[in-house]
């Protein structure tokens, strides 16, 4: 940073100040004095000029008010900003609190304890409540609108100072023997604060000053030292919070009256005399230190006694109390800045993040990128890149293992980062060039070639160094020495001795001359090279750079084109030096980026950091220097052939360019092209080049409005000529499509199609980036871009103009199989399978027809095309859904396959796992006749099969031979295969005989129940037998019932209890009935030995004696004809009957 004394303004009658406060808000100055004295002050810039701004502008006093009301000195004044109050008291105990009323102050309350007088007040961080601490020791706080909060008496103390906590939770009282006691909010004494900065200091000391600042502006870096506790000794000390062990302690050698923080934190200002010995006349200054306790500046001040010190809110000016005067002093921040690429780079402090807001505002199209930064250390800035130097993250395994506690990132000019380097030094000064980085910390630097072919090299020199720029050489700067370098092999080449500590350097474009600013501002000049004899006249007239000294300098830039060419702010003004003479000044405050092409680029910094997230382009101004000033002046008021004599004279590229484009105006071409020459601008030789071979000369004229970007005065000279053709070139030269097709179509006669079609699909581009997807479709309708138009189809969720699409395309379009893809990425199956056959990719239907779960469809594809993969597809989704319990769905699956022998086992398991549940006979046996009818399926697939392996050469018979050998050779199940309608058919009778039974057929369901005995297997025996029992009861044969108890009673998987309820029932009902079946039964007994192989009839359930009946064509199963003939379905498996 920089800072210089600005103005001063006097109090009337030499009245001496003791205090002054500046409102960081509003801006009022209050300063109190001797006498009752009370002033407000208030300095606003007043300036017509927009490019005046900030510290330039000139600034007078809009506010200068007596307040009266105090008798004796005023000691004490203190802003309430959030509520624009001002708090003053003397040194009679009086306290008022002043309010702003239509532009002026009055008085608004008035305290007086007549006690004892006020020592120091201050209000908390939100405003809402004052602590004011007197002398004999009494606190009071009270809140903004006068009431007491409470009060106590500190006894046996005499306290000097207050200041709140940031959370309004704690208060610090400084006592007049120097020590400092924490309190909470409520008055409640805590503990003494520990004071390390006072070790080894002897005799009596007071606080000079306490300031603990709040965070409005956010904080430098993480657990930054924010409470500043100061002596009058000069010994200072600054902490974390209230009880930090190991706070920052530093001596400033100085009699301290007054510290301060600035806005954000970042500068801590202490103000006082310098203690000298040999020196009678004591020296008033304003000591600068970071929160770290790095000595920053030095401010000297003249006057007997400074009293007070106050920073201005934006942090650029502080006002000093000396004497009868206020003194206001300029400060020129370090801020961390940059500039590459057109790109400005800034980096300022957020109240609510702890990282450094790194902002890449790009000027040119006015756009911005943010990045966070932790521990920002610096910004560098070189042609197009950019180096951010920071404190590296602990988290990073570099820094956990090889200790490298910094980080240089090398970035782009829109702040992606390209590439980093850990280092272990720290990186205090940094520069860069194309090619170069290096980072210097006191004793070392390091040198890093970045951009090097793909191979990034890293070199490190130990040397003592200190500061360094870099062109072809390196300098380094330590106690007054330079150290020149050559790179890229660093050897130390010479030596030079400076008188006092540099600053800054800068070299010059070809590395012949060094700029120094030195910590005091002044700048001087070092030649590089001793000049041979032979150019001691130049050296001469140049003037001699060891004789150049300007003071009061914070910034300078060398042109990049000229090595006899520099910018450089002096104050609040810029000077431009060639040949170290200067030009006129210009005033600005701005800082400069860059010097180019005559022109200087300069950004003021100040007006961007009040607003930081919005950066405004009126903050970046363009200055020319003289010469192009005058070059421009002379074309315009004097003629070409002046100007082209003075630019002789005076020769720079951007003059001659200045000069060719006068000429190309003017249609005079032979200046203008060695203009071209003499800039070295061959597109312009080119461009003369082409207009000397036109003959007409409005079109001379057309071509040169274009050339100048004249675009709309250039299509209508062309038009004018009749050449709509040129007029359109031009237009899609300049990508205006909306005006080629304007143009195209206002034409008289036939325009040409392809570029009409051109032009359409051009401006469906311009609406497809634009994401407005309706207007591009339209337009590529018209131009008949099926690509576009799918993509925009797809943007609006427009299914069906895809599937248009889709039948509009000719087979094997290329773009069928992305239409494809559109249409499976949002599920529907139908048409994308649709699109990837049209395009003759079954396997990428089929695909899509797995991933969404379309099985059947998947199956069928792949049957009709013949695809072998289709099975471990099928195994795998069959077992995902069964790992998910669903069954039923893969036994769908199965059978929509065509796996029928895999669906039936599922089935039967299914039925199985049903039957044991006890379910529904009915629902049973539906489960069992699905999964006999999935193995019925499964004998046809094999029979068809065998059929088309062999077709006619064999007979049928042969064919179902070879399928049931094929079935017998594959089937693992044969319980399955063989018997697949047992199940159904147990279930079936089992029905059957309860249906008779309750339709009063009991002869029917006693022979039902007979059958059911074959079925023990499949219906437990008890079921089957209770039945028969019933059944045989009803009918009256006791013979059979009497079996059918004998039988239940002697079945293994009866309880006692129940096999005791079963003989209770026996002997009940044969006590009254004997144990014989009546006469039919006995008739009928005769058959039983055929029986067995008598088939049964599933109406029925009685065994068939007749040789002719009905067989059903699927299940097999047979029945009487004159009973199945009142059946429109088999009754077993309901197959319609023929």
């Amino acid at each position: 940073m920089f800072i210089y004394l600005s103005k001063k303004i006097a109090i009337p009658n030499n009245i001496h100040l003791k205090c002054v406060s500046w409102n960081k808000d509003q801006g009022f100055i209050a300063c109190g004095g001797d006498d009752g004295l009370l002033r407000v002050l208030k300095l606003e810039t007043q300036t017509d000029d927009s490019k005046l701004k900030g510290l330039a502008a000139p600034s007078n006093l809009s506010m200068n008010q007596t307040l009266d009301g105090h008798s004796g000195a005023v000691q004490v004044v203190t802003w309430n900003e959030q509520y624009e109050k001002l708090t003053t008291s003397d040194q009679n105990g009086l306290i008022i609190v002043w309010m702003l009323y239509k532009g002026a102050w009055y008085e608004e309350m008035i305290n007086n304890r007549n006690k004892s007088v006020v020592r120091s007040m201050s209000w908390n961080a939100d405003g809402q409540k004052i602590c004011i601490v007197y002398e004999d020791g009494a606190v009071i706080v009270g809140s903004v609108d006068g009431n007491r909060i409470w009060g106590k008496e500190l006894k046996g103390n005499q306290l000097a100072h207050v200041a709140w906590s940031p959370d309004s939770k704690i208060l610090l009282f400084g006592m007049a023997n120097g020590e400092v006691q924490i309190y909470d909010n409520q008055g409640n004494f805590i503990m003494k604060m520990a004071i390390s900065c006072l070790a080894n200091a002897t005799g009596a000391v007071s606080i000079a000053g306490i300031h603990w600042y709040a965070g409005a502006g956010g904080y430098v870096e993480r657990d930054c030292p924010c409470l500043a506790i100061c002596f009058d000794n000069g010994r200072c000390q600054i902490m974390r919070y209230e009880n930090d062990e190991y706070p920052v302690c530093i001596d400033t050698m100085m009699n301290v009256v007054s510290i301060q923080w600035n806005h954000c934190g970042s500068v801590l200002a202490v103000a006082g005399c310098l203690r000298a010995s040999n020196v009678e006349k004591e020296v008033n200054v304003v000591q600068f230190y970071t929160p770290f306790g790095e000595h920053l500046r030095t401010l000297k001040v003249h006057g007997k006694q400074m009293t007070g010190v106050s920073w201005e809110g934006g942090g650029l000016r502080i006002a000093l109390a000396v004497d009868s005067y206020i003194y206001f002093a300029n400060i020129r921040p370090d801020y961390k800045w940059g500039y590459c690429c057109s790109t400005v780079v800034y980096a300022y402090t957020k109240p609510e993040r702890q990282e450094y807001c790194v902002v890449f505002w790009d000027t040119k199209n006015n756009e911005k990128f943010v990045k966070y930064v932790k521990s920002l250390m610096s910004i560098t800035t070189s042609g197009d890149f950019c180096i951010l130097a920071s404190k590296a993250d602990d988290t990073q395994p570099q820094v956990q293992t090889l200790l490298y506690m910094y980080v240089l990132i090398l970035c782009n000019s829109i702040g992606t980062p390209l590439d980093s380097k850990y280092i272990d030094i720290d990186p205090l000064f940094v520069t860069m060039t194309k090619t170069h980085v290096i980072a210097a910390s006191k004793e070392a630097f390091y040198l890093w070639q970045y951009r090097v072919a793909k191979k990034l090299t890293a070199l490190e020199i130990n040397q003592v160094t200190r500061t360094k720029k870099e062109g072809r050489e390196s300098k380094t700067l330590t106690s007054g020495t330079i150290h020149r370098y050559s790179l890229p092999n660093v050897v130390l080449i010479q030596k030079y001795t400076l008188n006092n500590r540099a600053y800054y350097m800068s070299l010059n474009c070809n590395s012949s001359r060094l700029a120094i600013i030195d910590i005091t501002g002044v700048l001087t000049l070092l030649d590089m090279d001793v000049r041979a004899a032979t150019d001691s006249g130049n050296q001469q007239s140049a003037g001699d750079p060891s004789k150049f000294e300007r003071k009061d300098v914070w910034d300078m830039k060398w042109a990049n084109d000229n090595p006899d060419l520099f910018a450089m702010m002096e104050k609040t003004r810029m000077y431009v030096f060639r040949n170290l003479d200067p030009e006129e000044p210009i005033q600005t405050s701005g800082y400069i980026c860059n010097f180019e092409d005559l022109e200087i680029k300069s950004v003021l910094l100040d007006e961007i950091m009040k607003d930081p997230e919005r950066p405004n382009k009126d903050n970046l101004i363009n200055f020319e220097i003289r010469s192009l000033r005058d070059s421009r002046a002379l074309i315009e008021k004097v003629g070409i052939e002046d100007a082209s004599q003075f630019i002789e004279d005076n020769p720079h590229p951007r003059l001659w360019r200045l000069l060719a484009e006068a000429a190309l105006q003017k249609l005079d071409l032979k200046t203008a092209e060695q203009a071209f020459v003499r800039c070295k601008d061959y597109q312009g030789i080119e461009f003369v080049k082409r207009l000397g071979n036109l003959q007409s000369e409005p079109m001379k004229q057309a071509e040169v409005a274009a050339y100048f970007s004249r675009f709309e005065e250039a299509e209508r000279m062309y038009l004018d000529m009749d050449r709509r053709d040129l007029a359109i070139s031009l237009r899609i030269k300049l990508g205006d499509w909306f005006r080629v097709l304007q143009l195209l179509k206002t034409g008289s006669g036939d325009c040409d199609d392809t570029l009409l079609q051109q032009a359409y699909n051009a401006i469906g581009d311009y609406f497809a980036d634009r994401q407005k997807w309706v207007n591009a479709v339209q337009y590529y309708l018209q131009g008949h871009n099926q690509e576009r138009l799918a993509e925009c189809y797809y943007m609006l969720e427009d299914y069906d103009g895809l599937e248009r699409l889709t039948s509009v395309l000719p087979e094997n379009h290329k773009l069928l199989p992305d239409i494809g893809q559109m249409f499976a990425t949002v599920g529907m199956c139908e048409q994308a399978v649709n699109a990837y056959l049209k395009c003759n990719q079954p396997k990428a239907a089929v695909d899509t027809c797995v991933h969404l779960n379309q099985w059947n469809k998947a199956v069928e594809l792949a049957r009709t095309h013949n695809m072998k993969e289709i099975k471990s597809l099928l195994s795998k989704y069959a077992s995902h859904l069964l790992e998910k319990n669903k069954t039923l769905e893969a036994v769908e699956l199965y059978r929509k396959a065509h796996h029928f022998l895999d669906a039936a086992k599922l089935m039967f398991k299914i039925a199985d796992e049903e039957a044991k549940k006890r379910t529904k006979p009915l629902r049973v046996k539906k489960l069992y006749v699905l999964a006999a009818c999935l193995v019925e399926s499964y004998h046809e697939q094999v029979k068809t099969s065998q059929q088309s392996k062999a077709k006619g050469k064999k007979s049928e018979a042969t064919f179902a031979l070879a399928g049931l050998l094929e079935e017998d050779a594959s089937s693992s199940d044969n319980r399955i295969v063989d018997n697949a309608w047992r199940g159904a058919e147990a279930y079936h009778f089992f029905l059957l005989a309860q249906r008779q039974l309750y339709e009063g057929y009991m002869e029917k369901a006693m022979r039902t129940g007979l059958h059911l005995r074959e079925y023990e297997d499949i219906i437990p025996a008890v079921e089957i037998y209770s039945l028969l029992a019933i059944c045989a009861a009803a009918n009256r044969a006791f013979g059979t019932c009497s079996q059918a108890f004998i039988k239940l009673e002697s079945l293994d998987s009866l309880e006692p209890e129940q096999r005791q309820l079963y003989e209770d029932l026996a002997l009940e009902i044969f006590t009254k009935h004997t144990p014989k079946d009546t006469r039919m039964m006995e008739r009928d007994g005769s058959s039983e030995g055929m029986e067995e192989k008598l088939p049964t009839c599933i109406v029925t359930g009685l065994p068939i004696q007749e040789y002719q009946f009905w067989m059903c064509s699927l299940c097999k199963h047979c029945a009487l004809e004159q009973e199945i003939s009142r059946y429109n379905c088999c009754p077993l498996c309901h197959t319609p009957v023929a």
